[in-house]
């Protein structure tokens, strides 16, 4: 079994500070255990009660201050400190003065003593022996338990047995199917128990001689239940090495086969049991007979095993089944594991037992959601999907962060062009290089007062015909685009109108490449380019688990579900047609603008990171993996055509390839030339370094705790993004949309962020870089 240990806690409980109270923590800081001290018997047992620390240190050396004892005692008094070590620090004894017996200090409560010894290292050595000792005993023992907890539902009969084949444990379906009660079977060898007659000769002797040898048997075997019945069962006999490299367990695995009429017959018994008085097991909790389909009921047995009962019952279970069987609103989901349900049927175990894996796995909510499995170690990787994959971790109380909205209708202050013409000579030069995909959006940032997004958004949306799409004058346009550009937020370092300008350039990039122009029609592309502009707007430079952690009123208003990229949304529609100067939909027919609104909406919601490996696998399986077969064909020519003309045909592929385009767009900043990609890495940092400091002044938790200003190792964070979120989702776009430009910058900053982390550099350059 593979343990997850949270790191180690630890309180102190010392009347007042001195040098040995803080020689303990100073150890638990170079242990890396979480440390918290109480002054008095109240507080101890109060910060006990809400921690549960493992390790308890108390001052034991002089009694003018507080009882140690009593403190102990009032501590053991309380069920969660079952598993929690106490130690007392006694004081140190002269050469001369014999040694104090430890049993009235046990009797107390306590596990150990510790001699009085302010030594870090000393603190150190002793706290690290308790982890390696009890505190770790201690842990494999909560998590037995949970073993044992999850053995005990489990909808498998589970029988263990010692090297000698004498039953150790069985879970309460192994007691169902054989029909003996666990204190009938608990000490007793297998060889004491009946055998049906039923096996071949030689079956027992061939399955010890595989099992002894350590290696796992599985098949069918016939075994005999308590009341003399035989039955069928797939059976599988893992043997367990335990110490001294021998085997020590057995543990079997018995499903019933439910193909023969003894089987049926059993259930049958079963039913009548329970129709006669025998209440010592409820009917929900039965042992129904199933075939190789795990948890779908045999619905030939159901009818078999109630045609003793009432016929009102009779009926209504049928009628019931033939509903279920007969419906015809039926999910993709659903047939899917009907197809594989029957395909069962008549397969071999071995490809029954695959099959019931795949369900398994089919039957999970996050089926697209990977699990980090190495990745679990590096703290960057956990700290960005728990910052970015999840809406809050617990709501705390009396910290609500209130979420003041600035919303401005006008920003007349800002030199704003009439029209794209009206442009100052120094921006038209940087905007006519706005067409490649090394356009430096910071030096547009620089020239335009940290306003890009309606100079870019003019010459863009321009290029697009976006006015004309919509109907509307280019002073409407400019005047949206100077409302929604007023409500980012250019305090924030990461998350203001600068990033959505840089969104909306990747955006129009992406949709000037061959293959994704022919698989998008107009009104995708003005939804695309409107989506990219409004994605961010009034964004707190705050991530969604903060917002949901101090109880903002947007968290509320949204059900901690896609908090700001609901609001985004909202705001942005509100802002548009709360005011005919800058209503660029007030002259489109209604049908068309609902249509545009639910493109816009999608497409902003998809930038919401719950969902990304969602919408990377959809995309990979629906785009990626249909085109694979047609691109290494022989007679591919003009298949780019087909492939493109095919997706007009499927309007929830042009759906899945506008919420790519503009994930990528969103996050393209790896990608970028690299001193643009170093300084969307700083700015990126200082806002989650702000996030964590306002999160320790609120006394929020910290979702991201490895994003520290003062230990933060930036290259090593933006490795874990690129490994986690970047590479697979670029790699997909890239074999769909052909971008080498930007998968050749990937590699290369990839690369300089490597050789920063080899260098043990936590900066954005090496020291030499930054001097120059």
């Amino acid at each position: 079994m593979r343990l997850t240990q949270y790191p180690i806690q630890v309180l102190l409980i010392f009347a007042k500070e001195d040098n040995q109270s803080n020689g303990f923590w100073w150890a638990c800081d170079r242990a890396g255990y979480r440390c918290n001290i109480a002054w008095t018997p109240e507080s101890a047992l109060e910060c006990f009660l809400d921690k549960h620390q493992e390790i308890i240190v108390i001052d034991h050396r002089n009694s003018r201050y507080f009882d140690a004892e009593d403190i102990c005692r009032s501590i053991r008094a309380v069920e969660p400190s079952e598993h929690t070590v106490i130690l007392a620090v006694v004081p140190r004894i002269s050469a001369d003065q014999e040694e104090t017996s430890v049993l009235p200090l046990l009797d107390a409560g306590f596990d150990r003593q510790f001699m009085e010894n302010s030594s870090v290292t000393a603190c150190y050595n002793e706290l690290v022996q308790i982890e390696h000792g009890e505190v770790r005993s201690q842990f494999k023992l909560r998590a037995c338990n949970a073993v044992f907890t999850a053995l005990d539902h489990c909808q498998e009969a589970v029988e263990i047995t010692s090297e000698d084949h004498v039953i150790q444990y069985v879970n309460p379906a192994f007691e169902q199917m054989m029909g003996y009660c666990k204190g009938e079977l608990i000490g007793k060898e297998l060889t004491e128990l009946p055998k049906s007659d039923k096996n071949c000769a030689d079956l027992l002797d061939n399955i010890n001689t595989f099992i002894k040898k350590g290696k796992e048997w599985q098949g069918v075997y016939h075994a005999r239940r308590k009341s003399g019945d035989s039955i069928q069962q797939h059976v599988k006999i893992t043997p367990v090495i335990g110490q001294g490299g021998k085997i020590r367990h057995f543990v079997s695995l018995k499903r019933l086969h439910c193909t023969n009429e003894n089987n049926k017959q059993v259930y049958k018994s079963h039913h009548e049991e329970k129709y006669t008085g025998d209440n010592s097991q409820s009917e929900s909790n039965s042992y129904k007979c199933k075939n190789r389909r795990k948890d779908s009921v045999d619905v030939k047995s159901i009818t078999s095993q109630s045609s003793d009962a009432a016929p009102s019952l009779q009926t209504r279970r049928y009628s019931s089944m033939a509903r279920i069987h007969s419906m015809t609103i039926e999910a993709p989901i659903t047939k899917v594991i009907n197809i594989i349900n029957a395909a069962q049927e008549n397969s071999p175990i071995t490809v029954a037992e695959a099959l019931d894996r795949v369900l398994e796995i089919l039957r999970t909510t996050e089926l697209y959601s990977p699990q980090l499995g190495t990745k679990d170690e590096d703290p960057h990787t956990s700290d960005l999907v728990g910052g970015l994959m999840t809406d809050g971790l617990r709501r705390l109380s009396g910290n609500e962060y209130v979420f003041s909205k600035n919303v401005n209708l006008s920003h007349s202050h800002l030199p704003v062009p009439n029209t794209i013409n009206d442009v100052p000579p120094c921006i038209a030069q940087l905007l006519d290089n706005e067409e490649t995909w090394d356009f430096n959006i910071f030096e547009l940032e620089a020239v335009t007062n940290k306003r890009p997004l309606v100079y870019l958004g003019l010459k863009v949306f321009a290029r697009f015909g976006v006015s004309e799409f919509l109907n509307c004058s280019e002073v409407t346009l400019r005047a949206w685009l100077q409302v929604i550009e007023a409500n980012y937020h250019s305090s924030n370092s990461y998350h203001n109108s600068t990033h959505a300008a840089d969104v909306l350039h990747a955006t129009a990039f992406f949709l000037g490449k061959e293959r994704v122009k022919g698989s998008l029609d107009h009104l995708d592309e003005v939804a695309a380019l409107i989506a990219a502009t409004i994605h961010d707007v009034d964004h707190p430079g705050r991530t969604n688990s903060f917002l949901c952690n101090a109880g903002s009123e947007l968290a509320v208003l949204y059900n901690d579900t896609a908090v700001l990229e609901s609001h985004h949304t909202a705001l942005a529609f509100q802002l548009t047609t709360k005011d005919s100067k800058c209503n660029i939909f007030k002259n489109i027919d209604r049908n068309r603008y609902r249509t545009l609104r639910q493109a816009i909406i999608d497409m902003v919601l998809a930038t919401e990171m719950t969902k990304h490996f969602e919408h990377v696998n959809k995309f990979v399986n629906s785009i990626n993996k249909p085109m694979a077969p047609e691109e290494t064909s022989p007679h591919s020519e003009g298949s780019d055509t087909e492939c493109t003309a095919n997706i007009k045909n499927f309007p929830d592929n042009q759906t899945l390839i506008k919420r790519m385009m503009i994930k990528c767009a969103d996050v393209a900043n790896p990608c970028r030339p690299l001193e643009l990609c170093i300084e969307w890495a700083g700015r990126i940092s200082e806002e989650y370094f702000a996030q964590t400091d306002e999160e320790k002044r609120q006394g929020l938790p910290v979702v991201m705790p490895v994003f520290d200003r003062n230990t933060c190792s930036i290259p090593k964070s933006q490795i874990s993004f690129i490994d986690y979120f970047i590479t697979d989702m670029f790699d997909a776009w890239d074999a769909f949309a052909h971008l080498p430009v930007l998968m050749q910058h990937l590699a290369n900053n990839y690369k300089h962020w490597k050789t920063l982390d080899d260098l043990k550099c936590k900066s954005l350059r090496l020291p030499s870089e930054n001097n120059n």
